[in-house]
This record gives structure tokens, C-alpha cells and sequence, in this order.
């Protein structure tokens, strides 16, 4: 006994000289900026010399991060940081020995889908192969893919819908252009039943999930059916980023759409003044009707003049079952015609954010149109102070340095 009590405690002493701590190998500066950041998404460029394993970061307390490389850039959750502070994080290799803030996010994906979730809850499902068409009396040319639908609030609300029987060629989260020239052609890709054009899924390239962000690239292809024989217009990808942010005062879900399209061949594609195409949402059956559905735009405006004008973000609600739910679309302020001008429909619950209500425009080869827009899923009734909060850390990123150590 008396040997034992020596032994122990000299043999845990020589495996603690044998096994040295972890030392940091890079060190992180967060600057806010002129923002507030709480659950903020922030990412920053890898440096070359990184194992490829696990990361994570330190704070000065001891406090652990985890960090999701996607492709060269590391992504984490910036828990809290206000305005003008500055926040400094060691950064490790290797996996992190506790884990802060909200659980990862999941993607469950099938041959032509991917539901991402986060505990047990559904956020929302991209759907890259054609769907079941939901009636028998809806025609088999309304088939589409290359959408999101469902989407859910934290406590589980549905909050869109798909295949309404009013527009059955809407699909709640979805793309597509309406007045167009191509060839001297008019193809319609918005309104499918007239034949004239459609989008069709192409692959779904990548899916991801982790402990900061899940994500899928999914593509698509515009073709022209007006011809003589079916011409491919656009080359469409999609790129979705869901994050695992968690606002236990105001919880909501929060993920990213990004849209590229490229001309299919030497054509270019002209699209003429109209007032809706582009990126549309497809709100709740239960909001159908003027006073069923609540717009809200960031610059203080409803449903009837918030049509046409240019914002920010717009919020759609409606009350589903009793319970207020709703989402806030944020527009990039680096997509073409920013702040783009919307499409607030007067009695359903569709909203489309247009950049053709300003006028003539093209795509042309060599010279992709990109688009970005974040989606802010939640509970209740639109918190604008939260939304401004979300567009700004967006909008204006907390800016990240990286210093080597030693």
C-alpha cells in the first residue's frame, strides 16, 4: 500500500513530462466593427500549413469553439461581441475537449434530397429530383426540382407551401425567370403550364454537415422548350448553407442561399422589364387571403406599398394553426441592383425579389449573375431590431486576423 501511493502518483507525473500540453499554433483578433454580433457567422481563410484534421478555438477563459473547414475557409459561432470590441482566440489543431453553443447541424440525404436539421428538428429539405405531384388533377408538365420545401420554424411551423392549387408552378423556396428573349424566342421558365420553358435538376453534387453549418450544392438547368428541338439557356448552381446558431432569447434558423447562372452556350439571355422572376417564396396555405398574410420590408412598409420598392429584407408571416410564424429574406447588398426592388403579391402569400422591375437586362456569356440571401426562420411576429441586427452582421462581416505563434 505504502509503495503503491509513492508509485502512482510519480508514474502520472512522468506521462505528463512524456505528453506536453497542445501548443496554439495560430493566433485570431476578431474586430465587431460598428455592429453587434451575437450568434454571428464568421469565417476566415485557412493558413496553408494546417494539418488536415480537426480544429477548434480558445478563448482567454478557456471557453472552446469548434472550427468546420469548408473548402480553404474555417467557419465558427461567434457567440457574442459588441460594437467597436475586439476578441482574441488561440487557435488548435485537433478536437476540441468541450464544445460551446448550439448543436451542429445534421443532413440526411436520400438519392433526390437532403433534410437538414438541428436536435430533432427539421429546418428545411432541398429537393433536387422531380416531386411527387400532390393531386391527380395537376398536370405532369408542373413537375419541378431544384427548390427547398419544407421549411420550419424552431417549435416546428410549417411556413411554406408547394404546388398551391391558385399557382401550382410555385414551390416555396425556388428560381426562375418570367419575361425573357432568347434567340428571338420567348421562353417562359417561371410559368410552366404554357409550355414555353422550365428548369430542370441537373445533379446534387455535395452535401455537408457539422458542427457550425450543413450545406448542399445542387444544379439545374433553364431550357427553352419554344424551339424546335429543347435548347439549354442557363446553367444554374445552388449553393445552401444552413447554420447552427442559437439565440436562446429570440430563436430562429438561419440559412444561406447562394445562386450562380451561366450561359449554356455563346447565347446571351435578355431579360426584359417585368415585375416579377428571379428568387420567389411560396408562404403557408393557412396565410391565402389580404388579411392572412403580414409583410413587413426594412423600411417600415406593408403589403400594399412595400410592392415595387426596393429593401433591405422583407418578413413574411401569417398565423398557422393559432401560433404567428414567419420568415425574413435578406438580400445581399452586393447582388445586382441592390437593394433589389420585390414583388408583394395583394392577396397571396407570395413575395419575389425582382431585379427586372428596374428594367432591361442580360446574361451573358463569361459573366455569371450571382446572387446571395439569407433566410431568418422564426416563431411570433417579426422583431425588426433583430432582423436590422442579422442584415448588418451579414452585411458588414466582423473582420478576423490571423497571427502565427511563436
Amino acid at each position: 500500500m505504502f509503495i503503491s501511493h509513492i508509485l502512482f502518483p510519480l508514474l502520472s507525473s512522468l506521462l505528463l513530462l512524456a505528453s506536453p500540453p497542445i501548443d496554439p499554433v495560430y493566433e485570431l483578433t476578431v474586430e465587431a466593427g460598428k455592429v453587434d454580433r451575437l450568434q454571428s457567422v464568421v469565417s476566415f481563410t485557412l493558413p496553408d500549413d494546417l494539418s488536415p484534421g480537426p480544429l477548434y478555438l480558445q478563448n482567454v477563459v478557456g471557453k472552446q469553439y469548434p472550427v468546420q473547414r469548408v473548402n480553404d475557409d474555417g467557419w465558427f459561432i461567434l457567440e457574442d461581441l459588441k460594437a467597436g470590441q475586439k476578441a482574441t482566440y488561440s487557435l488548435y489543431e485537433g478536437e476540441p475537449a468541450t464544445t460551446s453553443g448550439a448543436n451542429g447541424v445534421i443532413a440526411e440525404a436520400t438519392a433526390g434530397d437532403v433534410a437538414f436539421k438541428q436536435d430533432s428538428t427539421v429546418i428545411f429539405t432541398y429537393n433536387n429530383a422531380k416531386t411527387i405531384l400532390p393531386r391527380n388533377n395537376i398536370d405532369q408538365i408542373y413537375r419541378r426540382g431544384g427548390y427547398i420545401h419544407p421549411v420550419h420554424t424552431p417549435s416546428g411551423i410549417l411556413v411554406t407551401n408547394d404546388y398551391p392549387s391558385n399557382h401550382v408552378h410555385h414551390h416555396g423556396i425556388w428560381a426562375s425567370w418570367t419575361n425573357t428573349r432568347f434567340q428571338g424566342r420567348k421562353p417562359d421558365f417561371w410559368n410552366m403550364g404554357n409550355g414555353t420553358g422550365t428548369v430542370e435538376p441537373v445533379n446534387m453534387d455535395t452535401t455537408w454537415q457539422g458542427p457550425v453549418m450543413g450545406g448542399v450544392v445542387g444544379r439545374h438547368r433553364y431550357v427553352d422548350l419554344s424551339a424546335d428541338e429543347p435548347v439549354d439557356v442557363l446553367n444554374e448552381t445552388w449553393e445552401t448553407r444552413v447554420f447552427a446558431v442559437q439565440d436562446e432569447d429570440t430563436p430562429y434558423h438561419l440559412f444561406e442561399l447562394r445562386v450562380t447562372q451561366t450561359t449554356a452556350s455563346d447565347n446571351f439571355l435578355t431579360l426584359p422589364k417585368y415585375r416579377y422572376g428571379g428568387v420567389g417564396f411560396r408562404g403557408h396555405d393557412a396565410w391565402e387571403g389580404v388579411k392572412n398574410t403580414y409583410f413587413l420590408t426594412s423600411e417600415g412598409k406593408g403589403r400594399l406599398e412595400g410592392h415595387g420598392t426596393r429593401a433591405r429584407w422583407c418578413h413574411i408571416g401569417g398565423f398557422v394553426d393559432g401560433a404567428f410564424a414567419g420568415v425574413a429574406i435578406l438580400s445581399h447588398p452586393d447582388n445586382f441592383r441592390a437593394p433589389q426592388p420585390m414583388r408583394i403579391h395583394p392577396s397571396e402569400p407570395f413575395f419575389n425579389w425582382a431585379p427586372s422591375q428596374a428594367g432591361d437586362w442580360t446574361i451573358r456569356p463569361g459573366k455569371p449573375y450571382e446572387a446571395a440571401y439569407r433566410f431568418v426562420v422564426m416563431d411570433g411576429e417579426p422583431d425588426k431590431a433583430l432582423i436590422d441586427r442579422l442584415w448588418d452582421d451579414w452585411a458588414k462581416p466582423a473582420k478576423v486576423k490571423v497571427k502565427k505563434v511563436g
